[in-house]
């Protein structure tokens, strides 16, 4: 009589896959981590130099000097589609005289 030979793996072998997937785990999600705040502070950079530009076009149209600050309406309704935000929570973008940046409440981001 054939006797049928049991298959599969046994628990060392599983156990050495399981090592290896945390070990792969354990070096890909910091540089994912790092990857999304690199990605979140350049999306808003594009931010800030979205509403610098919307403030410049506005000074040239209006003629107003670089001492000018125009109010977010202004800038929102003529310039700006839709008021962009940052990916940080709560975090808020001012509006500067037309000679400053403008910038990010929320982050350390900036032109």
């Amino acid at each position: 009589m054939m006797k049928l030979k049991e298959r599969g793996f046994t628990l060392v072998e599983i156990m050495i896959v399981v090592a290896i997937i945390g070990l792969l785990a354990a070096i890909a999600i910091p540089n994912f981590v790092k990857a999304r705040e690199t990605a979140q502070k350049n999306a808003c950079i594009a931010n800030l130099k979205q509403i610098q530009g919307a403030i410049q076009v506005w000074a040239l149209d209006a003629g107003s000097a670089s001492t000018a600050t125009p109010s977010a309406t202004a800038v929102l309704s003529d310039y700006i589609k839709k008021w962009p935000s940052c990916s940080v929570l709560g975090a808020t973008y001012t509006i500067p005289a037309v000679s400053a940046d403008p910038t990010c409440s929320g982050t350390d981001h900036s032109l």
